[in-house]
């Protein structure tokens, strides 16, 4: 308000100080004119402008409000997302312990059942060899006895059976 005041004072200064063509100055009159004129803009336009302020003020104060939740609400997100990462992470190294460990499980599974597999090849490869050497056996048995009875029985004596017999065994 005093600055209103002192420049009402310069201008009047000025204004008292130029040369004017009638004697007479209204610079009174002016001042008082000029002084209701700024009572009345201060009147009608202060309220409005005051309420102008105060509300943008307030939008501010409610836009700085929002935002802060927003943080508030983005940093919660973050713990609780960290949160579940950390969670992901442990089941992670669980289930490559889980997996480990099956994995160990199926191998001696199936070692243990090549081993069996193994051992039941190698009986039946027995069996079966046993097998074939009395076939062999028996065929030379035949082929022997059939041999001995298509010679005479004049020239059947040890010797000849014997040479006979050590003719197929070798």
């Amino acid at each position: 308000m005093s600055r209103i005041i002192v420049i009402m004072l310069m201008i009047s200064t000025y204004a008292l100080a130029s040369e004017a063509e009638h004697a007479g100055t209204d610079i009174v009159q002016r001042t008082v004119n000029f002084v209701i004129f700024a009572g009345l803009i201060w009147y009608l336009v202060a309220e409005p402008v005051k309420n102008y302020f105060s509300s943008r003020s307030q939008a501010i104060a409610d836009d700085l409000k929002r935002v802060q939740d927003k943080l508030n609400e983005s940093i919660v997100l973050k713990k609780e997302a960290l949160a579940k990462i950390s969670e992901a992470e442990k089941f992670a190294e669980e289930l490559a312990q889980t997996a480990k460990k099956e994995n160990k499980n199926i191998n001696d599974n199936m070692m243990a059942q090549c081993e069996v597999e193994l051992d039941v090849i190698a009986k039946q490869h027995s069996s079966l060899m046993e097998f074939e050497q009395r076939n062999m056996v028996r065929d030379v048995v035949e082929d022997i006895i059939k041999e001995t009875l298509s010679k005479t029985s004049e020239s059947f004596d040890k010797k000849a059976m014997a040479n006979v017999l050590l003719k197929k065994v070798a």
